[in-house]
């Protein structure tokens, strides 16, 4: 069967190395990972293989190991991880306003393993659209015709039902989905809202989420939220091509586009950009 036919579950994952491997260097603005036969991937940056021979580094307190797909545990720093939740706003999920059941889906999983994140003493960034006016006069043709149907509405334009001004700051389309808005309002002291702009919350000469990260240190970003092959996936590639350790959250992740858009995005978050886990796995961290 041709690989491209072959569906997402039957690929093959990245075997484990053989010895202990060291990616990057301290003298890197990224710095290093370093990785182990046992299936243990450190991206914390605390310690090189030339510091511990052949063993393995022990896990300290401000450690944390997610375990991840492909039989791998990542190790990360908690106060340098942070998860990145992408577009859960109205527009995208609300009955009213469009009807994307798997968007949907995702939001009792992502409510379920927060608590754990916040305990653990990650950050989480929930990343939406929101423009001003002044913005509207920068978004490229390309993407004005992308959010209007047959020239009508787009960026700006009045919502019906009292949804407000489309994809505008403090606008009600433009607030996350239900419980979501109530659980982000109920965590101001580990939760934070950050604007974008474009399809990518990356894109540009210093983002707000890109001098969020830089100004807090953070190296790892967990990835969640819709659409997978648009935002998200935007959003993580420009990541990878900034050196941040990337991690999808596949079940708290979704898409309206065809079965094979979501699968493309899983299966390179996992094998090439970076690291693949789940809601599940993230509410059982300590």
């Amino acid at each position: 069967m041709p690989q491209h036919d072959t569906p997402i579950l039957g690929m093959v994952a990245r075997p484990r190395v053989e010895k202990p491997t060291e990616y990057g260097s301290a003298a890197t603005p990224q710095g290093w990972w370093t990785e182990w036969p046992s299936g243990l991937v450190d991206v914390s940056r605390t310690t090189h293989i030339s510091e511990t021979g052949p063993q393995e580094p022990p896990l300290t307190s401000n450690l944390l190991d997610i375990p991840c797909d492909g039989d791998r545990v990542l190790r990360v720093k908690r106060d340098a991880t942070a998860m990145v939740i992408i577009d859960m706003q109205n527009f995208f999920l609300h009955p009213d306003l469009r009807d994307h059941p798997t968007g949907l889906k995702c939001v009792d999983p992502l409510l379920k393993c927060l608590p754990s994140l916040r305990a653990a003493g990650i950050k989480i960034l929930w990343v939406n659209w929101g423009l001003t006016d002044a913005e509207l006069l920068t978004i490229p043709p390309s993407l004005v015709r992308g959010f209007q149907k047959n020239g009508r509405g787009g960026f700006g334009a009045e919502l019906p039902g009292g949804f407000g001004r489309l994809l505008m700051r403090d606008a009600k389309n433009s607030q996350l989905y239900g419980p979501l808005q109530t659980d982000f309002e109920a965590n101001p002291s580990t939760d934070v809202w950050i604007h974008k702009n474009r399809m990518s919350g990356l894109w540009g000469y210093q983002s707000a989420l890109d001098l969020y990260l830089q100004e807090n240190g953070i190296t790892t970003l967990l990835f969640s939220g819709v659409n997978a092959d648009q935002c998200v996936g935007g959003t993580l590639i420009d990541a990878y091509y900034r050196g941040y350790d990337c991690v999808l959250v596949s079940d708290a992740t979704a898409t309206t586009s065809p079965a094979g858009g979501y699968e493309n995005v899983v299966y390179n978050a996992g094998n090439s950009y970076g690291f693949v886990t789940s809601t599940e796995r993230l509410a059982a961290v300590a």
